[in-house]
């Protein structure tokens, strides 16, 4: 319970007990099948890796006892953190209980730059909290031919574990604001996520994770040098899919990332606003082909 917020959460959310706690891992899976319903489609074994983030970090609202509301602000480090998992069950919408998760929650991140993919209808709501657009992330999604031409380079495509971790994080960190050696380690390991690097000789020049959702495959993260490693990398990780989609969240900034999903037959089928309350973080965008995730960062 976040003490010092009780008092405005009363006024706000009305009548009924209502508290804001850190959620048991069941409650955290409960709050991905709201994600679900939400037509989010997050994978199969999300809530998972998503823990080894922050622990402390996913919060949720109780009404008399009952979970009504669930957000994540998880910190990376001592500079970022990131918000996600935001959703109030239905029934309870527009009763302030969702504004009262939120201010409660929020101090969680301290002083650090905090960032968001939020929905455009929210995108308001987010700059009278002191958010900044950045740019918008693109959802596109499709069946990606698995004999889909790659475009000719030079390098090689191996399994994720033939990688150092060293190496790994090393780029990984180029293109996320800060070191996320944990969740890179469960997230491309997890069983149902697979994950696979393109070697230009001896270096890394990308890497990608594909999981199975309760809809198709999504990859994420995609980062690669260029298009051609990241077509490549993409045709791999597809295939073995069949029929079924796959999905790509891309920098709507990262033109080469939009023409390569354009390219491959896939159609814009969601959208987000990526926001930050300061400035946005120097990472290289040229190399981000696909988010991670919408919910982590």
């Amino acid at each position: 319970m976040f003490p010092n917020r009780e008092e405005e959460m009363r006024e706000r959310a009305g009548t009924g007990s209502y508290e804001v706690r850190t959620m048991t891992p069941a409650e955290v899976g409960k709050a991905i099948g709201w994600a679900r319903a939400e037509g989010w489609n997050p994978g199969l074994r999300d809530a998972t890796c998503f823990l080894t983030v922050d622990r402390e970090g996913f919060l949720g609202g109780y009404l008399d006892g009952d979970l009504i509301a669930s957000i994540s602000v998880v910190n990376y480090g001592d500079a970022f953190g990131f918000v996600g998992c935001y959703i109030v069950s239905e029934p309870h919408r527009r009763k302030g209980y969702g504004r009262a998760l939120w201010l409660a929650a929020l101090p969680h991140a301290g002083n650090r730059l905090i960032g968001l993919d939020g929905v455009p209808a929210q995108l308001a709501n987010y700059e009278r909290s002191g958010f900044e657009l950045a740019y918008r992330n693109v959802r596109y999604g499709g069946r990606i031919d698995a004999h889909s031409e790659a475009v000719a380079t030079t390098g090689r495509i191996v399994d994720i574990g033939e990688v150092p971790f060293a190496a790994l994080a090393t780029y990984d960190r180029a293109c996320f604001p800060a070191l996320r050696d944990e969740f890179l380690s469960a997230w491309t390991t997890t069983s149902g996520h697979r994950a696979l690097a393109f070697m230009a000789g001896d270096v890394l020049a990308g890497f990608g994770v594909l999981r199975r959702c309760h809809t198709g495959h999504k990859v994420g993260p995609l980062f690669a040098d260029d298009a051609g490693v990241a077509r490549a990398l993409l045709v791999a990780l597809a295939a073995g899919t069949g029929p079924e989609p796959v999905f790509l969240d891309v920098p709507e900034v990262g033109h080469a990332a939009v023409a390569l999903a354009e390219d491959l037959g896939m159609t814009p089928v969601f959208e987000t606003a990526r926001m930050y309350n300061g400035p946005a973080p120097d990472v290289a965008l040229e190399r981000i082909f696909g988010v991670s995730t919408f919910e982590l960062g």
